[in-house]
């Protein structure tokens, strides 16, 4: 990224796009003031509620822990003194759940509904394998990510929550962060809970208002009308590409990391598969979803065996249904909410219906 964006803002100079990096690096390690910032305003005007301050004790263990092998899928689970679940790494794949101290996840504007969960997502710096607990390096990152409470990648994604996040800008004031929307408005489509009444096509870089270049050489230019702007994969290339540093390609091919379209992630994401694509039947067995799983839904009318939609697994809400968090339509962006459809992956409403397939990072 080397030139200014075409947002609607004063364009920053070429030293401060190239400082993008740094300043979001900065903020990951600035701990948690993102939540107390979410928290503060949102609860007057409807918006996201994050609180990241640790409600109940810290269930991280400093003590002694054991490893343990599962299957179904392959996956090494460390247990604390009592027995309790520390952590958990599946072979394969880059993302870790461990758990830490309990925040809450709501969104007045368009749900009820509440995730009350102790999991933290994070990224190993590789792939895990079976005994790389024995190693030096992971033994260091544990014993630092056991202890971190800085943004993992739930904080990372409610820092664009179409409900009202606010904008966060690095120290040469390029905004990496703030309420994200899901693209321009379709003067195809007349209602408003269409999925289609915004259109898609807006990528990580058309958020960022910022030319990308790849690393095949392939450069691309953001869409003017599309700044501040990320649909469905667009969202999830954001999130775990540029902010959490997962390698990212712009095509819809196999290739190192994440594919630009919902369909090419599901199918050649990095990773591994936990509940295969097998067709246009539902989904029904939900018992391999860990929370950041990537699950993927078919909900175009005509074509139930085709992936077009992808979201975020965030564990049970208050109620004990399987919720999700993406970029919609409906909301305008980024949203756990039930505007046109719960966001819900059990059950028989509209993305429960289409949901086909999920894959861990």
């Amino acid at each position: 990224m080397h030139s200014n964006p075409v947002g609607r803002r004063g364009g920053p100079t070429r030293r401060a796009v190239l400082g993008t990096i740094v300043g979001v690096a900065a903020a990951g390690a600035a701990g948690g003031y993102a939540w107390d910032q979410l928290r503060q305003g949102s609860d007057e005007h409807g918006g996201t509620v994050a609180d990241g301050a640790g409600t109940g004790p810290s269930a991280r263990a400093t003590g002694a822990h054991t490893f343990e092998r599962l299957s179904a899928p392959a996956r090494t689970v460390v247990r604390a003194a009592d027995g309790g679940t520390l952590a958990t790494f599946t072979d394969g794949a880059r993302t870790a759940v461990l758990t830490g101290p309990t925040r809450t996840f709501s969104e007045p504007r368009t749900t009820e509904a509440k995730v009350t969960t102790d999991a933290w997502v994070r990224l190993l710096p590789r792939e895990w394998q079976r005994g790389m607990e024995k190693s030096a390096s992971f033994k260091s990152w544990f014993r630092k990510a056991l202890v971190d409470t800085s943004p993992d990648v739930f904080a990372v994604a409610f820092q664009y929550s179409s409900a009202g996040a606010p904008d966060k800008h690095n120290a040469a004031g390029v905004r990496y962060a703030g309420t994200a929307h899901f693209g321009p408005r379709n003067a195809a489509v007349n209602n408003p809970l269409d999925f289609a009444f915004h259109d898609e096509q807006s990528d990580f870089y058309d958020y960022l208002g910022l030319p990308w270049t790849f690393p095949d050489g392939t450069r691309v230019q953001p869409e003017r009308d599309r700044y501040g702007d990320a649909d469905c994969s667009g969202f999830q290339r954001l999130v775990w590409g540029y902010r959490m540093g997962i390698p990212l390609h712009n095509t819809n091919t196999k290739g190192a990391g994440l594919p630009r379209r919902a369909y090419a992630i599901a199918a050649d994401g990095p990773g591994r598969i936990v509940i295969p694509h097998t067709g246009k039947q539902q989904a029904t067995d939900l018992s391999a979803l860990q929370p950041g799983d990537l699950v993927f839904f078919a909900i175009i009318k005509d074509r139930p065996d085709f992936i077009d939609h992808c979201g975020m697994y965030m564990g049970l809400d208050d109620q004990g249904r399987h919720r999700f968090y993406s970029s919609r339509s409906a909301a305008n962006g980024p949203t756990m909410g039930d505007m046109s459809g719960h966001a819900l992956l059990d059950g028989t409403d509209f993305y429960a219906r289409g949901f086909r397939a999920a894959r861990r990072l």
